[in-house]
């Protein structure tokens, strides 16, 4: 009962925090709320609010706050036994202690660190190591709670080691902390352990009368689990600050309404005054009545305006899960319809067959193409995009845009002409998953409206201030071009430059205005310019950072001509598929048997992490939504014991903000469902020839 009426007033706090839009204070009340959970062995509730907490604080740059939530995520993680993740997010967290010089929170770390290797038999003495750092960290420290861990865990590794005379010196150590400052939880620890080591020591009376004494405080330690976690939580975060501010805010608005009385008294003996002195007060009550009536209405108004708002925004949102929701859902049959259109063209059908199939499989493809846009630009509209900047090489990204267009290009026999300015450097700071995307839509755009013409992409540099580098990008093609009076109107959504265009090229007047929405987002905007009949061009500016000194990237995989893959490297390869869906399984493995490839299937995760350590495989292709363990958690148990074979998400679930999480997690690349073929194929050529080389 009393974590349930903590959860209230935690929720409540939560509501009032939102209330006044104060972030630090939602993020505080949600790490609170995971604490909860932790205490509770609510582990998933727990992590969810931290991802909560985490996220806001490193929208606002909350490093503070972030460094106790990596120490709460560590204790989760380590409650879930998943504990290569615990020791990441201890190590974040002390790389933050360590900048501020906190020995105190650096020697917790420690602390909680060799707690979690002393259950590892080969990490033990590492675990001793730590607790010897964390007591000479600790030194200092008045946080007694925390002390008399340390002893309580101490004392458990020399009772592991067999060292049961040292075990109770400092379990007693333990106790006696607690007992002198009432932590009645570890009290009833303390004592549980003497009543282990009497036991281990033959001594069943002394361990009888400690294991009462344990059962004795046993009955207080769930009354207290609440005082102790709004104790920690208010040392630690600040629960007070945020009751402070509401009470602020509270005594503030209980000012204005003691002001509003005093007004509204005044203003009704100035009106009897006004009636005793002259024939005017009937004209002036009147007047105040119609005053009245009409702010009444004004109100009225209002409040109905504000529903309307709430309505329209609420309408918003449902539409934007909506169309996240019934894309993803479309991409599983889509897969089907794409995978077995492939099949079917590869199984020499008659002509009138193979038109039917081509006019399939341009539709599938129109389709996926829809799906894919209306979730950008869903996202973009639900402002769940963020700009993540990181060094790369500007010159290859475009190159490998343009080789990703050729085919695209070749069947309308246009030519693509690449120029690039040599004073620009060749690291940039910037988005590359953006640029990507804005040049993907304009180029495709171009190559959709120009048949048998040119197109050129020039890149140049407008100017270098310090670190600042401004560039100029210029795609400019010889197509069918835009009218005047449809250029404002053609980044627009659902928007096409005539009726006569859409029948003839057909498509869904996306594509600009996702170009727009991210040039927006990286404070730009594009220019058009273009003449119906003549062509177009399309320019836009975008600033970059220049790295200090030379960077030197480590290499992902040797590097290889991609142009020059083929399909015959996948020959006598053994390549496994992770895959629950058995119209899936068929599709795929069909797909990679037409091409010699020695194909075996894995119904789930723990199926396939068996396989990949009894059986030798050139290249696995993983599912993430399976039944038992996911991908991801099978991706984690293979990394384990072997580092070097090429792992591909082959999913159809929505890539949103980012994809960190599949990378750390020991991805080598993600393949969305549906597919391109040409696609498919070339990401497993890239990785069979990479490992070909390393071999």
């Amino acid at each position: 009962m009393q974590f349930d009426r903590a959860q209230e007033e935690l929720t409540q706090s939560l509501e009032m925090a939102r209330s006044i839009d104060h972030k630090r204070y939602i993020a505080l009340v949600s790490s609170i709320l995971a604490r909860m959970y932790q205490v509770r062995h609510e582990f998933d509730k727990g992590v969810t609010e931290l991802e909560r907490a985490i996220s806001i604080q490193r929208n606002i740059n909350d490093e503070e706050g972030l460094a106790y939530s990596y120490v709460l995520f560590g204790k989760l993680f380590y409650s879930k036994q998943n504990y290569d993740r615990a020791i990441k997010y201890f190590d974040l967290a002390a790389d933050y202690f360590e900048k501020h010089d906190n020995e105190e929170q650096l020697g917790l770390i420690d602390l909680n660190k060799a707690i979690l290797y002393m259950n590892v038999p080969d990490k033990r003495d590492l675990a001793n190591n730590l607790m010897d750092n964390a007591r000479v960290r600790l030194k200092e420290s008045n946080n007694n709670y925390e002390l008399s861990r340390w002893h309580y865990y101490k004392a458990r590794i020399h009772m592991l080691e067999g060292d049961y005379a040292e075990a109770e010196k400092v379990a007693k150590g333990a106790l006696g902390i607690a007992q002198g400052d009432g932590f009645i939880g570890m009290t009833m620890y303390s004592y549980g352990m003497l009543s282990d080591i009497a036991e281990l020591r033959n001594n069943p009376q002394q361990a009888l009368e400690y294991l009462k004494k344990a059962n004795a405080v046993r009955d207080e330690v769930f009354d207290m689990n609440k005082e102790a976690l709004a104790s920690e939580t208010n040392e630690r975060l600040g629960v007070d600050a945020l009751k402070s501010t509401v009470d602020e805010l509270t005594i503030q608005n209980a000012e204005q309404e003691r002001t509003l009385k005093v007004n509204k008294l005044t203003t009704i003996l100035s009106v009897a005054l006004i009636t005793i002195l002259s024939l005017l007060t009937l004209s002036l009550y009147k007047n105040n009545n119609l005053r009245a009536r009409a702010n009444e209405l004004l109100q009225k108004k209002n409040s109905e305006l504000t529903l309307a708002k709430e309505n329209a925004e609420k309408a918003s949102m449902a539409k934007a899960q909506f169309l996240s929701t019934i894309t993803h859902e479309l991409r599983t049959p889509l897969y089907a319809v794409t995978g077995l259109t492939h099949l079917l063209l590869e199984e020499s059908p008659t002509e009138s067959q193979k038109e039917h199939l081509n006019s399939l499989k341009f539709s599938g493809e129109y389709l996926l193409s829809l799906i894919n846009n209306i979730l950008d630009l869903n996202k973009l509209e639900a402002n769940k995009v963020e700009v993540v900047n990181s060094t790369f090489n500007l010159e290859k990204r475009i190159s490998d845009v343009l080789i990703a267009l050729k085919n695209s290009a070749d069947e309308k026999k246009t030519k693509l002409h690449f120029k690039f300015d040599e004073s620009i450097p060749k690291k940039l700071i910037g988005d590359p998953l953006k640029v990507s995307q804005i040049l993907i839509n304009l180029i495709g755009n171009s190559i959709k409206f120009t048949e048998d013409g040119d197109i050129w992409i020039n890149v140049k540099k407008i100017k270098q201030q310090d670190k600042n580098v401004y560039l100029q990008f210029e795609i400019k093609d010889n197509g069918e071009g835009i009218s005047k009076e449809k250029q404002k109107a053609i980044f627009e959504n659902f928007t096409q430059g005539s009726t006569q265009i859409n029948r003839k090229f057909g498509g869904t007047g996306l594509g600009l205005s996702i170009v727009k929405n991210l040039l927006s987002l990286l404070d730009s905007e594009v220019e058009l310019e273009s003449e119906l009949g003549e062509g177009s061009q399309f320019t836009f500016d975008l600033k970059f950072e220049a790295p200090e000194g030379e960077i030197v990237e480590k290499p992902v995989a040797p590097s290889i001509d991609e142009s020059k893959l083929t399909n015959d490297i996948m020959i006598d390869k053994r390549i496994l598929v992770v895959e629950d869906n058995k119209i899936n399984q068929m599709i795929t493995r069909k797909i990679l048997e037409k091409n010699k490839v020695i194909c075996d299937v894995a119904d789930n995760g723990s199926i396939a992490v068996e396989k990949v350590k009894n059986n030798h495989f050139d290249l696995i292709l993983m599912d993430i939504h399976m039944p038992g363990i996911s991908g991801i958690e099978a991706t984690i148990q293979i990394r384990k014991f072997n580092e070097e074979i090429p792992i591909i998400a082959l999913t159809a679930v929505t890539l949103d903000e980012s994809l960190d999480e599949f990378y750390l997690n020991g991805f080598n690349d993600i393949i969305p469902k549906p597919y391109k073929t040409e696609e498919f194929f070339h990401k497993i050529n890239k990785y069979l020839a990479a490992r070909e080389t390393t071999v």
